[in-house]
């Protein structure tokens, strides 16, 4: 994959997954990734320079990437999510 896979799949995905944790909230932009998680009631958050997600290697066999931050080694899981309409004023317009 190319140095820029990451940040290619980071634009189109919905949810991110770091060291087994679900991130809530996360921003990928020119000046890196920053993402928060809750590991039960303590707040957890991440930065890695543009260069450091760049720098970040896919594992085939784990299907993650594998990113070296300020703080160590890190195993992140990009995920699309679903979304549900519980709207159904559309299905009765189109029976009319």
């Amino acid at each position: 994959m190319t140095a820029d896979a990451l940040l290619t799949e980071l634009q189109t995905c919905d949810m991110l997954e770091i060291d087994g944790l679900h991130a809530f909230d996360f921003t990928s932009d020119e000046q890196g990734l920053r993402m928060t998680c809750m590991d039960g009631r303590a707040e957890k958050r991440w930065t890695f320079s543009l260069a450091q997600v760049q720098a970040a290697t896919f594992d085939d066999a784990l299907q993650s990437w594998t990113l070296t931050g300020d703080s160590g080694e890190h195993r992140l899981v990009c995920m699309a999510a679903f979304t549900g309409n519980n709207n159904d004023e559309e299905d009765e317009h189109d029976d009319a």
